[in-house]
C-alpha cells in the first residue's frame, strides 16, 4: 500500500492565503451510487467557484443546494465533533468538515468517495450497523460491582491520564475503514472498537477489564491487527490508535492493566 504524500500549495494559492478571498474554480469528482437507478457506481464531476479556505463540506453543500439535490451524504455539527462526514478525499480518510480545499490541491480534481469496508447504501453513505455493533460488543461503559456508591468515584490525575487519549474517539469510523484487515474481513472488530475497549480497560474505576479482554482475545479481535498504522494516520482526532491496540495486546499477555 502506498504511503500518502503531503500535497503542496501552488504559488497562486499561497498568494490567496496571504491576502485575499479570490475565488478559484474547483472540480469535485464524486463517486455516485444509487442502487435504484444502476447497479454500478459512476464518477460525476462538478465545477464550483470556491474560496480555497472553505472546507470540502462547503463544496458538497454547494453542490447539493445549487446543482444536484440528489447528492447524498451525512453531516451534522460541521465542527469535527459528531464524526458524521467521514469520507475518502483524494484517497485518504478525512472529515469533510475539517478538510480545507487549499490543503487537497484544488488545482486538480478533488476525488470524493465513501469510506471502504462498509456497504455503500447511496453515494457517500455507508451502512454503519456492523461498525456500531462491534462498538457495542466491547461493552463501552463503566462496569462496577457492589452497591451504587453514595459519593463520586474519585480518580487521580495520573490514573485519568492513562486512558485520556482514547477518550477522544468520535466514532467516525475513519480508522476502522482505513484498515486493510477490515476491508478483507468485515468480522474483525476494527480499531475503533478496540480503542473504546481500551478507554475502559485502563480506567482505574472499572471492574470489567477481564471481560473485555476475553472478548478481544477472539480470533476476530486484537490479534488480527497487522500494525500498518493506517488507523493512526486516518484518525481526525490524532489518537495513537496503533499504540492503544498494542497496549491491549500487552494486557492480554501480561494481565496487567
Amino acid at each position: 500500500m502506498s504511503t500518502p504524500t503531503m500535497e503542496k500549495h501552488s504559488a497562486a494559492l499561497d498568494a490567496v492565503e496571504a491576502g485575499g478571498t479570490k475565488l478559484i474554480t474547483v472540480t469535485v469528482r464524486i463517486r455516485r451510487f444509487n442502487p435504484e437507478e444502476h447497479p454500478d457506481p459512476v464518477w460525476v464531476d462538478y465545477q464550483l467557484e470556491m474560496d480555497p479556505k472553505e472546507r470540502v463540506l462547503d463544496a458538497l453543500n454547494k453542490i447539493k443546494w445549487e446543482q444536484d439535490g440528489t447528492l447524498t451524504y451525512r453531516r451534522s455539527c460541521a465542527h469535527g465533533i459528531c464524526g458524521s462526514d467521514a469520507m475518502r478525499i483524494n484517497g485518504r480518510n478525512r472529515l469533510a468538515c475539517k478538510t480545507l480545499l487549499k490543503d487537497v490541491n484544488p488545482e486538480k480534481p478533488i476525488t470524493i468517495e465513501a469510506i471502504k469496508g462498509l456497504t455503500v447504501l447511496k453515494d457517500l453513505i455507508v451502512d454503519m450497523d456492523p461498525f456500531f455493533q462491534a462498538y457495542k460488543d466491547v461493552m463501552p461503559f463503566l462496569i462496577t460491582k457492589g452497591n451504587e456508591p453514595t459519593r463520586e468515584r474519585l480518580q487521580s490525575a495520573e490514573d485519568r491520564e492513562r486512558f485520556d487519549d482514547t477518550t477522544k474517539c468520535i466514532l467516525c469510523a475513519a480508522c476502522t475503514s482505513s484498515c486493510p484487515v477490515f476491508w478483507n474481513d468485515g468480522q474483525y472488530f476494527g480499531p475503533a472498537a478496540i480503542v473504546n475497549a481500551h478507554r475502559f480497560i485502563f480506567d482505574s474505576r472499572d471492574e470489567g477489564a477481564e471481560q473485555r479482554l476475553e472478548i478481544l482475545n477472539d480470533r476476530e479481535g486484537v490479534w488480527r491487527c497487522r500494525t500498518t498504522f493506517n488507523c493512526s494516520e486516518a484518525c481526525p482526532r490524532g489518537i495513537e490508535v496503533t499504540k492503544a491496540i498494542q497496549e491491549v495486546k500487552r494486557a492480554l499477555v501480561t494481565r496487567r492493566f
